[in-house]
C-alpha cells in the first residue's frame, strides 16, 4: 500500500460539501467575527466588581453556566435550526417570531436581553453580507415588521446553521463553545487569568459542552429553564458600575 492509499484509509470519507460546511461553521463561531461579542461580559463584570467571581472558581462557574443558561440557549438554537432544516419553503415567520419572544421571556435582566438581541441582529446582518440567503432575508424582514421584535443570538445562530446546511449537533456544539470562549475571554480582561490557565479551563469544559448539547436534543422548548439568579443580578447591576470595560 502506498502513501496515498494509507492517507485515504486513515481519513473517513465525508459527505459532499462537508469540508466546506465545517470551515464555514468554524468561521461563524469564531470570536473574531465582527458582531461585537468581545464587548459583552453578560453580567460577569458586575460579579468581578463585587468580589464574587474569582479565578479559583471559574471552572465550576462555567460548568454551571453551560448546564443552566447554556442548555436553554442550545434548546432554542436547535429549534431555530429546525425551522429551515426541512427546506426554505417550510420556514414560518410566525414560528420564528414566537421562538425569539419565548427566549426573551426567559431573560429577566433587561441588559442580558439587550445584549443577546444586539449580537443576534449583528450576526444575521453579518451573514447576509456574505452571500444571498433568501430565508435569512425573510427572517430579518419578519423581525422588522410591526411590532418589531428582537433577534436573539442563539436562535440566529441556529437559523443560519440550518439555512447553510450545517450538521445540527455540530452547530449546537459550536454555539456552546463560542459562548464559553467569549466569556472566558472576558474574564481574562477582568481577572488575573493568564492565557495558559484560560486555555485549560476551556479545554476541560468540552465534556460539559457535549453533555449539554446531548441534553438539549431531548429537551422540549417548554421545559427549557435556567436558574442562575446571581448572573441575572450581575446583569441588572452592570449599568450602575462606576467604571465599565463592557457594554453588558
Amino acid at each position: 500500500m502506498n502513501r496515498a492509499d494509507l492517507d485515504g484509509a486513515r481519513r473517513a470519507p465525508l459527505a459532499p460539501g462537508q469540508d466546506l460546511a465545517d470551515l464555514r461553521l468554524l468561521h461563524l463561531a469564531d470570536s473574531a467575527l465582527p458582531i461585537g461579542s468581545l464587548a459583552h461580559s453578560l453580567g460577569l463584570e458586575s460579579l468581578e466588581a463585587a468580589g464574587i467571581l474569582q479565578v479559583s472558581g471559574l471552572a465550576d462557574f462555567f460548568r454551571g453556566y453551560l448546564e443552566e443558561a447554556g442548555l436553554v440557549e442550545a434548546v432554542f438554537c436547535r429549534a431555530a435550526f429546525r425551522l429551515v432544516n426541512a427546506g426554505p419553503e417550510q420556514f414560518s415567520s410566525e414560528r420564528w417570531r414566537g421562538l425569539n419572544e419565548h427566549l426573551a421571556a426567559r431573560k429577566p435582566a433587561r441588559e442580558s436581553r439587550a445584549a443577546s438581541a444586539t449580537l443576534g441582529h449583528n450576526f444575521l446582518l453579518t451573514v447576509l453580507a456574505l452571500g444571498e440567503f433568501p430565508v435569512l432575508s425573510e427572517a430579518l424582514a419578519a423581525a422588522r415588521r410591526p411590532p418589531a421584535m428582537a433577534i436573539h443570538h442563539g436562535p440566529a445562530f441556529g437559523l443560519v446553521s440550518g439555512a447553510l446546511g450545517f450538521d445540527e449537533d455540530r452547530a449546537v456544539l459550536a454555539w456552546l463553545h463560542q459562548t464559553a470562549a467569549n466569556l472566558v475571554s472576558a474574564c481574562q480582561r477582568l481577572l488575573p487569568l493568564g492565557q495558559t490557565k484560560a486555555a485549560r479551563i476551556l479545554w476541560n469544559l468540552k465534556g460539559t459542552m457535549i453533555e449539554t448539547a446531548e441534553r438539549s436534543a431531548a429537551c422540549a422548548l417548554d421545559d427549557a429553564c435556567c436558574f442562575m439568579p446571581l448572573l441575572d443580578w450581575g446583569a441588572m447591576e452592570h449599568p450602575a458600575l462606576s467604571t465599565r470595560l463592557f457594554v453588558s
